[in-house]
């Protein structure tokens, strides 16, 4: 909802630009006007101008300039009505809640409001109590200072079981919503209250970009049997999905929008670590490898993005699926290499901030570090070393989505390995996509294409089946489809837990050569997914679906477009509350979204049923 024009001209009277640039760069009066260093892009000279009379500012050098609310904006990274309501708060002008005057009940209000209550206790546990003694000397050792973790909420969470559980039961909060919530988890032995899921860890609470906690993050600070995870991560929740959320990007979004620039770290540590020494341009994905939601939220923010990722097989592999799904989403990707042995955290703490922009200057193109790798083991002194190596570079080519990168990729492949750019390029438009694996990983070899998704017509019957489940129990039943999956869709694409673990275990077996005849490979699944996997197996459905190719065509093509849509139905409900100086820019990404979809073949599918809605839909 928006806020009445004289509310905001009242802001705007009482707002005083000097004394709120002041807070930030060095102020001289310079005749009517104030001058001093731009706080905006990091200038050292006086070429920052604030005109107290008409409240404006202007930098003669990074050229930005506005008012009151343009100051905050450009700042902080705040919307328009963000900046409004921050400056209406500091020279004293009450703003509507626009939630209360729509009197609008949020169903998951209670959701957030028992996450809030945890960090808070979490909180209070870490700075308040005996207990929390260990994780403070760990905090300090570190070199988190008190103010970075209460910036960023950090917690303890006691190593008593059901600490956290009796504390909120106490407060009135009942244990579905903590079950759901995954703050704690059934007992197996009857009779007893659910344990808690955090105990004897560090708490780093998880903020959605409005600010509100939607789910936690747990380390461990003393070593461990190695069964036990180091990391531990909340679960899917109804108002938790992991690739959706960047850790820390609510925090960052002004210092990437300043920059135009993001750091991607592989963890909470190495971001509380970075920012607590003014690295703030920096964002983790909750989980090793950038989903495509992720990818394109931080694109909004930045235009170019440097990976910080370790040198490790796990950390490569994050670092080049991380870099193609940000290539898709159209930003400049950037890898930069850590001396051995060290991740952002130890370098900060043992050399500054300094060291680490040093190694950031030095960063390379994603392709280039792809060739350097290939070059380090040797791919290019052999005919079969040189057709691995091409394999491993083309699925960069093809997710870039500037098409002069892509040439200029090309040709650096052509070049680099002598096959001529010709060939390159009809490889590009016809050969699958494959992962870049280092060495030593599996050789994914290209199966039969078979028609593309988007040539299938409306599917024939398929008993009420989710798109979700229809996929799994085509995979399960025919292997032939999983390496077709694989090139379009991510196992980040499953809303469904179990169905993601389902997918996420087939793409593994597929990688290292397949499933046996047998049904020895059920042996190998995870237990706790191995029960819904036979029971998909057992289904007469899966051996009794008709035209199961059209089936896999539209079940993919619906997972495909989920968020698509989803984006367009935010958009819409932002243009009815977004005041008008907002809603050209909406406009124009709800049209470029509808252009993406057309040119995906995912615009006017539903209307033919190639995108049905299945009751019960996951």
């Amino acid at each position: 909802m928006s806020i009445p024009d004289n509310l905001i001209e009242e802001v705007r009277r009482r707002a005083d630009l000097t004394e709120m640039v002041a807070e930030h760069t060095r102020l001289k009066r310079s005749g009517k006007t104030f001058r001093g260093p731009c706080p905006l892009h990091g200038g050292e000279g006086p070429n920052f101008s604030v005109d107290p009379g008409k409240n404006i500012f202007k930098c003669f050098v990074c050229g930005e300039a506005g008012d009151v609310f343009s100051f905050p904006m450009k700042q902080f990274g705040m919307s328009f009505l963000e900046a409004v309501r921050w400056v209406a708060d500091r020279v004293g002008v009450e703003i509507p809640d626009a939630r209360e005057e729509r009197r609008e009940v949020d169903p998951l209000e209670r959701h957030y409001e028992t996450n809030g209550f945890a960090a808070d206790w979490f909180r209070k546990q870490l700075w308040n109590t005996e207990g929390g003694a260990g994780a403070r000397e760990y905090l300090k050792a570190r070199g988190v200072s008190t103010e970075a973790a209460e910036r960023f909420g950090l917690g303890w969470a006691p190593s008593e079981w059901t600490a956290l559980g009796d504390a909120a039961r106490k407060h009135g909060i009942p244990n579905d919503l903590l079950l759901s919530l995954g703050l704690v988890k059934e007992s197996t032995k009857g009779g007893r209250e659910p344990y808690d899921a955090f105990r004897g860890r560090l708490i780093f609470p998880i903020e959605d970009l409005g600010g509100r906690i939607v789910a936690f993050g747990g380390r461990v600070i003393e070593p461990v049997e190695d069964h036990i995870p180091k990391y531990l991560n909340s679960a899917e929740t109804p108002v938790y999905h992991k690739g959706d959320v960047l850790y820390g990007l609510g925090w960052s979004r002004g210092a990437i929008r300043r920059s135009e620039e993001a750091l991607v770290v592989e963890g909470y540590m190495d971001y509380v670590a970075l920012a607590a020494n003014g690295v703030e341009n920096v964002v983790a994905p909750l989980g090793t490898a950038m989903t495509t939601r992720q990818a394109e939220l931080l694109a909004r923010y930045g235009e170019r993005v440097i990976l910080l990722y370790d040198s490790d097989a796990a950390g490569l592999k994050a670092t080049f699926r991380s870099g193609d799904e940000l290539l898709r989403a159209g930003v400049e990707v950037l890898v930069a290499t850590l001396p051995e042995g060290e991740d952002p955290d130890s370098l900060v703490r043992s050399r500054g901030a300094d060291a680490l922009r040093r190694y950031l200057s030095d960063a390379v193109d994603v392709m280039e570090r792809k060739i350097q790798i290939l070059e380090r083991r040797d791919y290019f002194s052999s005919i079969s070393g040189v057709r691995k190596a091409i394999d491993a570079l083309l699925p960069s080519v093809r997710a870039a989505a500037d098409e002069v990168l892509r040439g200029v990729y090309i040709a650096r492949i052509s070049e680099r390995t002598g096959v001529p750019r010709e060939t390159i390029e009809r490889e590009v438009a016809e050969a699958p996509a494959r992962d870049f694996r280092p060495a030593g990983g599996a050789d994914r070899r290209r199966v039969p294409q078979g028609r593309r998704a988007a040539d299938f017509g409306a599917p024939a019957a398929t008993a009420n089946l989710g798109p979700e489940r229809n996929l799994v129990l085509l995979l399960l039943r025919d292997e032939n489809w999983v390496e077709q999956a694989a090139q379009k869709i991510s196992p980040e694409d499953f809303r469904d837990p179990v169905y993601r673990a389902i997918y996420l275990a087939l793409l593994e077996l597929h990688a290292e050569g397949g499933r046996d005849a047998g049904a020895e490979w059920l042996q190998s699944l995870p237990d706790e997914i191995l029960p819904r996997v036979q029971d998909l197996i057992g289904d007469p459905e899966a051996s009794n679906l008709s035209s199961p190719d059209q089936i896999f065509g539209a079940s993919l093509q619906r997972l495909i477009a989920r968020p698509y849509e989803e984006r367009l139905a935010e958009i819409q409900r932002e243009l009815e509350i977004a005041p008008p100086e907002q809603q050209m820019a909406l406009q124009l990404e709800q049209h470029e979204v509808r252009t993406t979809m057309r040119e995906m073949h995912l615009m006017g599918s539903r209307k033919h049923g190639m995108l049905r809605q299945f009751p019960g839909e996951r």
